[in-house]
């Protein structure tokens, strides 16, 4: 089904009826496009959303109701769309796109895939599903009045991988910790540092654990000492002492700590440290529930510690609650839980108080802290719209006519702008690679059956060097062969995993290996290759990429990147990168447990500068939301 024949005089409205496609998403852009796609006619649509309806969706998902908060989009959108045509098959899955369950045979069974996704992680899932699988994918997005739509076709068109997407907002440690100088800084700092340590799942080691710097060493040491003064307080959540324990910690005891740093106040004010009893007693006469309840208010530094103390003791009843019942205590912030959103903004509102920082509403902050970027529903329309129309150049086989298409109403020249779909970027990480499937009887196969039945014998590598890497690093390469014995269940490899050949040469490009379960016994081998034809594979030669020069030279060599975070238990270091690794250092993976490449989210800490493409953070805390 993964083929696009030209349909010459044919309507593409009668392929519609005949196709069966996939809508990963049902928020703002997908209950447009399910909408539209019904409407088409289009025969059989399959929807997947791990998301719950909440009360802000309202004003723009329009499939949903009042009624319908907390339940699954997925269901309630496939219940609201199908009454627009009751001829047409829809299929719910409230479920996470990443599932085992969503294979490449399955991703394989669509005509098309729609892309209605709000995050790069899953965008970048269903991308390499496509390409694996060899479906056609429309990838969209909106940022308020802006929105794209594009085209995605192995071989063809060039990926969502084949442009570097926008890092992750990044600020230095020591702005964070010691000097902020705006309200974003006191912001990340109360959601990313104070409520992690005390709510958080902080609680056996720091989130700051690599340096090459001396000086960001010692801030690092600092930090570490902080955070286990922080852990000893969070040992009180529940008693009548803990709020005023926390409050005299950060800001009395540790910015009075900073202001004996004499050298750092020569050219700024230094921050005045407040006591705990003497603001309470000038607070004590407000009314607790009018300052909560009034999000547009900038309230004074006495509201603040009101909320500020209201959040905590509704914080600790959560987690006294989820100890009581056995349950996991952890807290994370969420722009929609209240709780949270409190403590947040009175923390980084106090905070700012110290260091002379504006103030902001409650409201702000949310914005600011949810990276909210007002969504507006007429570009959530256009841009579904559009996605039904580039649809039908793809059911008709006119990749040729497909465009880029940006939806740009503040620009100097038009509203919809279009180009030509650019071709596959040759440097792009994803789909440059040569793309094949495995049939693998995993009660088994062992990496050496992989090595030598596949990769040597069936691909034709012979006596070429070359190194293999899951998603997590290197399992193989020709000084490394401690794992040849051992089943590829063992090292974590399981059904629809992709392995990564690389030349050792640098001659040919990287391979990228899809497994599937074999669901027949294998005769002779418990690996074999999914060709598509007899002839012999052929993987296609590297392109030769120019000379980059650095002060006046010519160099082939890569600038060095390090990252500092902390790699998964059970993972060492390599001698060379992953393709696949953004984070610039590879890692060989020994033996690793069913979900041991689970890693939870860590601030990571970077020593390298940001160089002109972004692509590095100097000693930064890297908020990735």
């Amino acid at each position: 089904m993964s083929s696009d024949p030209e349909f010459d005089g044919v309507s593409p409205l009668t392929e519609a009826k005949k196709s069966r496609v996939l809508m990963v998403g049902a928020g703002g852009i997908g209950c447009e496009l399910l909408k539209n796609l019904v409407l088409t006619g289009f025969g059989e649509t399959h929807i997947v959303d791990l998301d719950t309806i909440d009360l802000s969706n309202l004003n723009r998902q329009f499939l949903f109701r009042q009624e319908h908060i907390k339940k699954s989009k997925a269901l309630v959108a496939t219940e609201a769309a199908q009454k627009f045509n009751p001829n047409v098959k829809i299929v719910p899955y409230h479920a996470n796109i990443k599932d085992p369950q969503f294979n490449i045979e399955w991703f394989s069974s669509f005509r098309i895939v729609f892309n209605a996704l709000d995050n790069l992680d899953a965008r970048r899932h269903v991308n390499k599903m496509c390409l694996a699988a060899d479906v056609p994918l429309i990838e969209s997005g909106t940022t308020g009045f802006n929105g794209q739509v594009q085209v995605i076709k192995k071989g063809v068109t060039a990926c969502y991988d084949c442009t570097a997407k926008e890092t992750p907002k990044s600020f230095p440690v020591c702005t964070i910790r010691s000097t902020p100088s705006q309200p974003i800084h006191c912001i990340v700092w109360g959601k990313s540092y104070l409520l992690n340590e005390i709510f958080g799942t902080s609680e056996d080691e720091s989130a700051f654990d690599h340096t090459t710097d001396a000086d960001n060493a010692k801030e690092i040491e600092e930090l570490k000492r902080e955070s286990e003064a922080l852990r000893s307080i969070r040992q009180s959540v529940g008693t009548p002492e803990f709020s005023e324990a926390l409050f005299q910690k950060v800001f009395n005891t540790d910015i009075v700590r900073l202001r004996s740093m004499e050298d750092m106040w020569k050219s700024r004010k230094p921050p005045e440290p407040l006591d705990y009893k003497a603001l309470m007693e000038k607070a004590s006469t407000l009314d607790k529930e009018a300052v909560v309840e009034d999000q547009q208010k900038v309230w004074t530094l006495e509201e603040n510690l009101i909320v500020f103390n209201d959040s905590l003791d509704r914080l600790s009843k959560r987690v006294m609650e989820s100890k009581a019942a056995g349950q996991d205590a952890v807290i994370t912030f969420d722009k929609d839980d209240e709780d949270t959103l409190d403590f947040v903004a009175a923390s980084a509102n106090i905070r700012s108080t110290l260091f002379g920082i504006d103030r902001k509403s409650k409201f702000d902050i949310k914005q600011m802290a949810g990276n909210i970027i007002p969504a507006i529903a007429t570009t959530n329309a256009i841009v579904a719209g559009l996605c039904v129309l580039e649809a039908f150049k793809v059911l008709k086989g006119q990749y040729s006519q497909a465009k880029e298409i940006f939806l740009t109403p503040f620009a100097t020249q038009r509203l919809l702008g279009s180009d030509k779909s650019r071709e596959p970027n040759p440097a792009c990480p994803v789909c440059s690679s040569f793309q094949i499937r495995s049939l693998v009887d995993f009660s088994k196969a062992t990496l050496n059956d992989f090595v030598e039945d596949f990769v040597k014998e069936e691909l034709g590598y012979g006596e070429k060097e070359f190194a293999i890497s899951t998603e997590v690093g290197i399992i193989y390469d020709p000084d490394e062969t401690d794992n040849l014995e051992k089943k590829l269940s063992e090292l974590g490899i399981k059904s629809d995993s992709f392995l990564t050949i690389t030349d050792e040469d640098d001659e040919l490009v990287n391979v990228v290996v899809a497994l599937s379960e074999s669901k027949e016994p294998l005769e002779d081998k418990p690996v074999k290759g999914v060709f598509s034809s007899e002839k012999k594979i052929e993987i296609p030669a590297k392109p030769k990429q120019p000379a980059t020069e650095t002060n006046g030279a010519a160099s082939d060599s890569p600038p060095l990147v390090v990252s500092l975070k902390k790699p998964t238990d059970g993972v060492t270091p390599a001698k060379r990168s992953h393709p696949d690794n953004e984070e610039g250092i590879a890692k060989k993976v020994k033996t690793i447990a069913a979900g041991a490449d689970e890693e939870g989210d860590i601030v990571i800490v970077d020593d390298a500068p940001l160089d002109a493409g972004g692509s590095s953070s100097g000693g930064a805390i890297v908020i990735d939301d």
